[in-house]
């Protein structure tokens, strides 16, 4: 599995749904992403991770997707229904973290006690409320203008210009198809 950093774990689980292939199909990428998100620490056993989780994991997606592409253009209204559920999912409590000390003896984190769905989702759902109520991220909010790409990511750019998920992916895809229309209008 490929994670695309956006700058917020709500973009990213979005991210999942927006390339050629389904990232989360199946319920080992799910808790390949959790890991990989850093929704759960490393070595933290997922014992409930069920096709539930998975069916819940992908409504949440949608509904942040829906709700962020109506604030990139679509009505204020759009998505009511999607509104409730992100905000419904975002009441729960998150996961308790405490610090341990590792094997080297550094702090490392870790879970009160095993994760539950609903908390999990709710640290999703509530950064999605965080994102979409700060007037400043949500003026950072844009989604790449590479040909038939549908990622979203925050632009931290210092010119706030930026224009492509990935300068080496989307961005030098842009340069190249740039170049050679120049080259065939010679």
């Amino acid at each position: 599995m490929v994670r695309f950093d956006s700058g917020r774990i709500c973009l990213d689980l979005v991210a999942t749904g927006a390339r050629e292939s389904e990232q989360l199909g199946r319920v080992e990428e799910l808790s390949r992403w959790l890991l990989a998100a850093g929704l759960v620490p490393r070595g933290t056993p997922l014992a409930g991770l069920d096709e539930d989780w998975l069916a819940r994991f992908l409504e949440l997606r949608r509904c942040v997707s829906q709700l962020i592409h109506a604030e990139l253009g679509g009505p204020a209204d759009a998505a009511p229904a999607a509104l409730d559920r992100v905000n419904a999912l975002a009441a729960a409590a998150p996961p308790g973290v405490r610090a341990v000390r590792g094997a080297d003896g550094g702090l490392v984190r870790t879970l009160s006690r095993a994760p539950e769905c609903g908390a999990l989702l709710a640290v999703v759902a509530r950064d999605a409320v965080d994102l979409l109520t700060d007037p400043e991220a949500r003026s950072r909010l844009r989604q790449c203008e590479g040909d038939s790409c549908r990622l979203l990511y925050l632009d931290t750019s210092r010119g706030r210009r930026r224009r492509w998920c990935s300068s080496e992916a989307c961005g030098n895809r842009e340069r190249v198809a740039r170049h050679r229309r120049r080259l065939a209008a010679l």
